[in-house]
């Protein structure tokens, strides 16, 4: 099969690797029919994080093209969603519902899996990672907000979760990438009555004012804080959402967080670092972290196909496999938001 090959900081390329085949009987192959390129897929292409050489990719949805003789919820044929991390479902972090720290899983382009930047991928303990899609005959732009639930769209459910996001809430979103942007679409689902997205792009300031943001903040740092503060009567937010990840960034979504509220984090961390005078004199709380996008999927699924929510539309270039280094080009110059990769039709 083709896929595509992590070769190191600013390598990346379309390859041949073996089909994968059923290794255990809980396993299901899936055809792939879209992919796409995450922002942290861009840390590995930027050389910053540490990535092994060969397949990368965990956000997909595809065709399950063969299971194993104990899987019993799905069958060839069924369209499905996968997480962005496998689980079995039955461990003690899966049972407690974090399903993104399973003790006997691992995500997708690692662990001995193929990424989902490739036309076909072995998915361990198919019955407890997969999604069915139920219904067939999906519009492009369902397809489109189907694979965003892979990753982007539950961790961005994942920071306002985290928060406590509520009915009636000023939340503030931290970061305008994709995350950030499915971050505001999940605070307005939880009923934030005003949302504050941070942010510099005037594309992506656009589409923030679209899926919900009531106001925008351009500045950064501490003119970000004091704009924020101000316009919040002195209290700030009553929930930060932390989407990048930057020392910066994790100091201005405490900067604006109100006594008593929390921060939900979900940036990968990089040259961050908790403010514990503010943790423990403003009492602002700290959570987040991996998403578990498999106890979030079920119900954003329902959002998704009613037309409640669309976070396809972070979507902004599309490619096939031919066009990968380009997928990740455009992310890095930032002419992209996100990356969708067609993988099959």
């Amino acid at each position: 099969m083709r896929a595509t090959l992590y070769g190191g900081p600013g390598d990346v390329t379309v390859g041949e690797r073996p089909d994968p085949r059923l290794e255990n009987a809980t396993d299901a192959v899936v055809g792939v029919t879209l992919g796409c390129v995450c922002g942290s897929d861009l840390w590995y292409y930027r050389g910053v994080n540490p990535h092994a050489p060969g397949p990368i990719g965990h956000e997909f949805i595809g065709v399950i093209e063969q299971v194993g003789a104990e899987v019993t919820t799905l069958q060839t044929g069924d369209l499905v969603v996968a997480p962005f991390t496998f689980c079995d479902g039955t461990c003690a972090t899966c049972v407690a519902g974090w399903t993104g720290n399973c003790l006997n899983g691992g995500s997708f382009g690692n662990h001995g899996v193929d990424g989902g930047q490739g036309e076909y991928v072995r998915v361990p303990y198919a019955d407890a990672t997969l999604v069915k899609v139920p219904g067939s005959g999906h519009s492009d732009a369902v397809m489109k907000s189907l694979v965003a639930l892979s990753d982007v769209m539950c961790t961005g459910h994942h920071a306002a979760f985290s928060a406590g996001v509520k009915a009636g809430d000023t939340v503030a979103v931290v970061g305008d990438g994709a995350v950030g942007l499915c971050a505001v679409i999940a605070a307005k689902r939880l009923g934030a009555e005003r949302i504050i997205a941070l942010s510099r792009n005037p594309v992506r300031q656009a589409l923030a004012r679209t899926i919900g943001a009531s106001d925008i903040v351009a500045e950064r740092g501490d003119d970000a804080t004091e704009r924020i503060m101000a316009m919040t009567g002195g209290l700030g937010v009553d929930a930060a959402l932390e989407c990048v990840g930057t020392g910066q960034s994790m100091a201005t979504a405490f900067g604006i967080a109100r006594v008593g509220s929390i921060v939900g984090a979900v940036g990968v961390p990089h040259d961050s670092a908790v403010p514990l005078q503010t943790v423990i004199f403003r009492n602002v709380g700290l959570r987040g972290g991996v998403a578990p996008a498999r106890r979030y999927i079920p119900e954003l699924l329902e959002d998704v196909l009613d037309g409640s929510i669309n976070p396809g539309l972070v979507f902004d270039h599309e490619t096939n496999l031919d066009g990968i280094r380009d997928a990740y080009a455009a992310m890095l110059d930032r002419r992209a938001t996100k990356s969708l990769v067609r993988i099959s039709a």
